[in-house]
C-alpha cells in the first residue's frame, strides 16, 4: 500500500489491514516497518476524526455521569457547585457553571475543564 491520505472507506479498511499486518509482524523500533506503522497510525487516526467525529459531551451529564461512577449523591456536589439549591440549580441547567465551580469539579472529580467549560455562559 502507498502511503497516501486515507479519503475513502476502501482505503480505510486496507490501511487497517496494512495496520494489523504490520503491527502482528512487532518491528522493532527504528526498522522501517516500524516507521510505516507509526505513518499508519497518524492516517488512520486522521481519517477516523473526520469520518467519526465523537462530539464533546454536556458539561451536566459529565458530573452525573462522574457522581455516578463515584457513588456519590447530590448532595456530595454541595462541595465544588455551592449550596443545595445551586446544586439542583445546576443539574437542571437553570445556573451556569462558574469558573471557580469548573476548577472544583476539575480537581475534586477529575473532570476535564475543557469538557465543563461548555457550560459556562
Amino acid at each position: 500500500m502507498r502511503m497516501k491520505l486515507i479519503k475513502t472507506e476502501s482505503e480505510h479498511r486496507e490501511a487497517l489491514a496494512e495496520f494489523n499486518r504490520l503491527a502482528l509482524s512487532n518491528p522493532a523500533p527504528g526498522e522501517p516497518e516500524a516507521d510505516r506503522l507509526e505513518v499508519l497510525a497518524l492516517l488512520i487516526e486522521n481519517y477516523e476524526d473526520k469520518m467519526f467525529p465523537i462530539p464533546v459531551p454536556d458539561p451536566i451529564e459529565a458530573i452525573k455521569f462522574r457522581v455516578e461512577q463515584l457513588g456519590l449523591v447530590r448532595k456530595d456536589l454541595e462541595q465544588y457547585l455551592g449550596g443545595r439549591s445551586h446544586v439542583s440549580e445546576v443539574l437542571n441547567h437553570k445556573r451556569p457553571l462558574s469558573a471557580a465551580m469548573v476548577r472544583k469539579l476539575r480537581d475534586g472529580l477529575k473532570i476535564p475543564a475543557d469538557i465543563l467549560i461548555n457550560g459556562m455562559a
